[in-house]
């Protein structure tokens, strides 16, 4: 039981730092803060470009917390956007973590895929990329 009697809170705080450890392994990153940073512009770029329902069966396999971050500036009737090139996938990322040291370019922001397809169900990344564009589709590695 936790001090507050709020399992769910606490369990996602958990699961939410076990993602950002995660990643920060894969990354070989020391900031867990640029690594949530990079984890969450990625995750953004993600969502829209997808269509709703997808960006909610998506979301629904993230943890709770990291599900608020997904939906956090959504606005579903602007999206999916009209951007289909890799090139500006990357760069939107990129601008977000412009001043991050640690930041060696693309396959970072494949990195944060790479964790994605361990941590989520493999037919929900297969549904994921299926409804990407091409380029972006070919960037993010399979599962």
């Amino acid at each position: 039981m936790s001090a507050q009697g709020l399992e769910v809170i606490d369990h996602t705080v958990h699961l939410t730092h076990e993602w950002i450890n995660e990643l920060a392994d894969r990354l070989d990153w020391t900031s867990a803060r640029d690594v949530l940073r990079l984890m969450r512009s990625t995750l953004h770029a993600i969502r829209d470009h997808l269509g709703v329902d997808e960006t909610a069966q998506f979301s629904a396999q993230l943890p709770l917390l990291i599900r608020g971050m997904y939906f956090e500036g959504w606005v579903p009737k602007t999206t999916p956007i009209k951007e289909r090139h890799l090139k500006g996938f990357v760069s939107r990322i990129e601008v977000s973590v412009s001043d991050v040291i640690e930041y060696r370019g693309p396959k970072d922001i494949q990195g944060v895929m790479k964790m994605l397809n361990a941590r989520i169900s493999r037919g929900e990344v297969e549904d994921i990329r299926a409804n990407l564009p091409t380029e972006i589709r070919d960037f993010w590695p399979a599962p």
